[in-house]
């Protein structure tokens, strides 16, 4: 199982500050909105004007109080486009629903994962071929810790 924050082979929850005080620095930055989206198709000519002041909490951050910060470790999501390092936006208060991408404990370590529900019980999958299904087991510690509603990839070396 792939833990996404861990001290050598077992999670440790002080280590997990931004789990527990969301980054203020990055709520509160405002930065320039361009008037016009960005298109992904042909280029269009830049538009120099400046709409307004944003910051990334308007755009990313639904429950304020429940969202935190977490740093990806490992390549179990890449299927997903969620990348070793990437930063995910997880939401505590989002409800876990079938397909969505989970921060999940089992037996007392993270993992990110893709929540499935069958007539078997709970599935954590990976969006990667050479990791296996975790299976939940009656019985087995487990807990949705919260919901991975964005991931912030880094384009650039």
């Amino acid at each position: 199982m792939q833990s996404i924050i861990h001290q050598g082979r077992r999670a440790v929850p002080a280590a997990l500050l931004s789990l527990t005080h969301p980054n203020r620095e990055l709520l509160h930055r405002q930065r320039a909105l361009l008037r016009r989206a960005v298109p992904a198709g042909f280029p269009t000519p830049a538009d120099d004007h400046v709409e307004r002041r944003t910051s990334l909490d308007e755009h990313l951050i639904q429950h304020r109080e429940s969202t935190f910060f977490m740093r990806v470790a490992g390549d179990s999501m890449r299927g997903l486009g969620i990348f070793d390092g990437d930063l995910l936006v997880v939401d505590r208060a989002q409800p876990a629903t079938d397909g969505c991408v989970v921060i999940a404990v089992v037996d007392g370590e993270f993992t990110v994962k893709q929540l499935f529900h069958t007539s078997d019980g709970q599935v954590l999958r990976a969006a990667h071929p050479d990791y296996e299904d975790i299976r939940i087991k009656s019985g087995q510690e487990f807990t949705i810790w919260g919901v991975v509603s964005w991931n912030v990839h880094k384009h650039t070396p």
